[in-house]
């Protein structure tokens, strides 16, 4: 299985909730330029609608996925001050 590495480090978006090692979900994860739909699975369950950051890919349009806080998003976005 040939590893989709352009993937790794995109945020995205749960369609289907995960079911930890149980079972995938589906991630609608932001990348080339547009949108594409993934398997996702993840350590722990992860509810639908959870943002998520892809951290591995299995191959086959599968990735592993955490759950992740945009730290811009979490101040507001950048401020006038910044920089």
């Amino acid at each position: 299985m040939e590893q989709d590495e352009a993937v790794i480090g995109c945020p995205g978006v749960l369609h289907v909730a995960t079911r930890g090692t149980a079972g995938p979900g589906e991630v609608v994860v932001s990348v080339r330029g547009g949108t594409e739909a993934f398997l996702a699975w993840s350590q722990e369950p992860l509810p639908k609608g959870a943002t998520v950051l892809v951290i591995g890919s299995r191959g086959t349009r599968q990735v592993d996925v955490i759950e992740w806080a945009d730290p811009l998003d979490a101040s507001g976005g950048l401020s006038a001050d910044a920089g």
